[in-house]
């Protein structure tokens, strides 16, 4: 982030430095109040994230998969917006197409 208190960040930019992997995250930005990446989910790959002490926010900018939090399943894709709440089960499965997802951490500061 520039030392002015706030920046502007390009999407395509920002895919470009994401490690190449079946499952790749990279953290762009990270405040007091939030921290923020890009993940990566290759189709058909494996999602192995274990509940996180943030809430979360997930934007899908690319590609499509079933989305599990605790019992209930959707399918998500380009557009959808997930909210998680901190300590909450969820995972994405069935990665029908490669996908890139904006993630937002709301940092604890309790």
């Amino acid at each position: 982030m520039s030392d002015s208190g706030w920046d502007i960040f390009d999407i395509e930019q920002l895919k470009s430095q994401v490690p190449q992997g079946d499952v790749s995250y990279k953290e762009f930005l990270r405040v007091p109040a939030m921290q923020c990446g890009i993940y990566r989910l290759a189709k058909g790959s494996k999602d192995m994230q274990t509940p996180h002490d943030e809430d979360e926010l997930y934007y899908v900018i690319e590609g499509k998969a079933q989305l599990r939090v605790g019992e209930e399943v959707t399918e998500v894709g380009p557009g959808s917006v997930m909210y998680i709440q901190a300590t909450e089960a969820h995972s994405f499965f069935e990665i029908q197409e490669d996908m890139t997802l904006l993630v937002f951490f709301a940092t604890n500061s309790h």
